[in-house]
């Protein structure tokens, strides 16, 4: 989950309405549900994929480079359309979950889909097992096969993990009864969940349950805290289903595929060494108690507390005024941000607001949270917000527009190549969202809104690093645990406080109840061990800016040749025009140096009785 920072106390009188918050616009996908296009596309996936199968079954190691080219060409075609209408069905499902029509028209175009892709199973394997000598040719630098060569390097480090070709077919066949379908459990079950916050009026939706936790005034956020703590109670034995079975699903999987340990699948999908995710982790943990813990015990001394509980972590300081904040007002604050960066920066912002690209209000059914879907690149992002005004919902602007941004720029790479590594793919977001802070706190008015700006961003900070890698080791612990055997809803919890208790440290004193928010967390569900990228991504900007504040020469045009290639290149090319190298532990050092030393401010102004 990603929980962005908080912006400068201003004049309470300038909140009040939102404005127009904007819808997305779906027809540059397809015009309606009923439109003939997904038909017609449907039908012509399936005659794609047969047609595919046909012409290359059996003959890949035979092909000369022209023919694999075309080869390759029809199979990056394919997995434009195929994600086309993907794309379509999903977004209209993330808008109202809870609609059964929009459930049914999603789950009818995957099985649609898995049942037309099915003939394209033997391609990974059957490329593969093409010799080496015989792929090093058809590959080699200045051909035109070359531009493609990352996709098929990363595809032939499966190749010690690849099942016959009978079973590999049937787990892509039975894929939208196993992982996928629990996904959707979880989905609606959370779209679902109803709370009753004691001096609220009426239930209330999961966000903004949620959101109540950043209120500023402590009685509305316990309430919050404890009615999230007996909903997920409730449910607890459903949600402790759903990760029991997703994690021995996984490690059937990862036995039949002789994968070393439960995060080894990820961390060759994201294209990074193990030591390197190793060595951030490690980092991460070294430092929680110059970092988490040394600003929770400020923290709890700003709010006149000997301990912090749960529903004081994302507390406003007790000097901000609360605001709301319109949304043109949200536009220009992360516009101007990313104009005073780079013109054009701001300018591939534009068609999100004007043309239907954001998804902003929060609405019944609609998924919590916020995410920038790229669909595919002949079409453009979506980005989804649930928009309530605040100054995090500002910051959650800037960062998912950095997911846009980056993904339009990446577009032209096309379909194979487009894709960033997990790894990278926070580099754009994070990065905005740092362009927008650094701006206002250069316009900070006084040392008490500095305070506030620092706080926040430290704050955001320890939520994408160390929350993040928290979550990370929750995930490892929880995995490693499940192939002992079935665990208890009280197992799952036991598991999440050791974590918790470890980053965030003695300031903390944890309710009753506590033991169940692992429960709600939609990574641990959807993309196990995905949560390390947000503390990679993270530790990575911090780098970059040091750079870019360090003057590096021609930092602008180098920071966008990054974005163009989306996963056309390792992170170890990426980094090198910047002088920076992620395997050198020192490089996370740097960044988390970067915390520490918004934290060491803070206690000097704390020491010199400012603000």
């Amino acid at each position: 989950m990603h929980e962005p920072a908080r912006l400068p106390d201003a004049d309470p009188a300038a909140g009040g309405s939102l404005g127009t918050l904007p819808e997305w616009d779906l027809t540059d996908l397809y015009p309606a549900p009923d439109a003939p296009e997904i038909a017609r596309d449907l039908d012509r996936l399936e005659a794609e994929c047969r047609a595919f199968a046909a012409d290359y079954e059996g003959r890949l190691a035979g092909l000369d480079a022209a023919a694999m080219l075309e080869c390759v060409r029809r199979n990056e075609a394919i997995s434009r359309l195929a994600g086309r209408i993907m794309s379509y069905a999903g977004l209209r499902y993330y808008q109202n979950t809870l609609d059964a029509a929009r459930a049914k028209f999603m789950s009818d175009c995957q099985d649609r889909v898995t049942d037309a892709t099915t003939p394209l199973v033997f391609f990974s394997l059957e490329f593969n097992r093409i010799e080496d000598a015989a792929y090093q040719a058809l590959f080699a630098p200045g051909t035109e096969l070359s531009r493609y060569r990352p996709v098929f390097d990363r595809m032939r480090a499966m190749k010690p993990h690849q099942l016959s070709d009978e079973l590999e077919r049937f787990l892509h066949d039975q894929s939208t009864v196993g992982a996928s379908a629990w996904n959707r459990l979880f989905d609606e079950t959370m779209a679902g969940l109803s709370f009753t916050v004691a001096g609220e009026d009426g239930p209330m939706n999961l966000e903004s349950t949620l959101n109540l936790l950043s209120e500023p005034e402590r009685p509305r956020r316990e309430a919050a805290a404890r009615a999230l703590a007996e909903v997920f109670g409730q449910n607890v034995k459903l949600f402790a289903r759903v990760h029991n079975t997703l994690a021995k699903e996984k490690e059937i999987e990862d036995r039949w595929r002789r994968f070393p340990t439960p995060m080894a699948s990820r961390h060759l999908a994201n294209h990074v060494e193990p030591e390197v995710v190793e060595a951030l982790r490690n980092a991460v943990v070294a430092a929680y108690p110059r970092l988490s813990h040394r600003y929770y015990r400020l923290k709890a001394r700003w709010m006149g507390l000997d301990r912090l509980q749960v529903w004081d972590r994302n507390a406003p300081l007790p000097t901000e005024v609360k605001r709301t904040i319109g949304w043109d007002e949200a536009r220009e604050t992360v516009q101007a941000a990313y104009a005073a960066f780079h013109p054009e920066l701001a300018r591939l912002t534009d068609p999100f607001f004007e043309k239907g690209w954001i998804d902003a209000g929060v609405k019944p059914g609609k998924a919590p949270g916020a995410f920038a879907h790229p669909t595919v690149t002949d079409v453009h992002p979506y980005v989804m917000l649930n928009y309530l005004g605040k100054p995090r919902d500002v910051m959650t602007l800037a960062h998912e527009l950095g997911h846009g941004v980056h993904q339009r720029l990446a577009a032209p790479q096309g379909e194979l190549l487009a894709d960033t590594p997990l790894t990278l793919a926070e580099t754009a977001s994070v990065f905005g969202e740092m362009l927008t802070f650094r701006r206002l706190l250069a316009g900070a008015k006084d040392p008490a809104e500095r305070k506030t700006l620092l706080a926040g961003k430290v704050e955001d900070m320890i939520n994408t690093v160390v929350r993040q890698i928290a979550f990370y080791d929750f995930e490892v612990k929880l995995h490693t645990a499940r192939r002992e055997g079935e665990l208890t809803p009280d197992d799952i919890g036991r598991l999440w406080m050791s974590v918790q208790g470890e980053s965030l440290g003695p300031a903390f004193e944890f309710m009753p109840g506590y033991e169940t928010f692992w429960a709600y967390i939609p990574h641990f569900v959807h993309s196990p061990f995905y949560v390390y990228a947000y503390a990679f991504g993270d530790g990575l900007v911090n780098a970059l800016y040091a750079a870019y504040e360090e003057g590096l020469p021609d930092f602008q045009e180098k920071y966008f040749a990054m974005l163009k290639a989306g996963g056309s290149k390792h992170h170890r090319e990426l980094l090198a025009p910047f002088g920076l190298d992620a395997s050198d532990p020192r490089f996370w050092d740097k960044g988390l140096g970067m915390i520490a030393g918004m934290i060491d401010e803070l206690e000097a102004m704390e020491g010199r009785g400012e603000a």
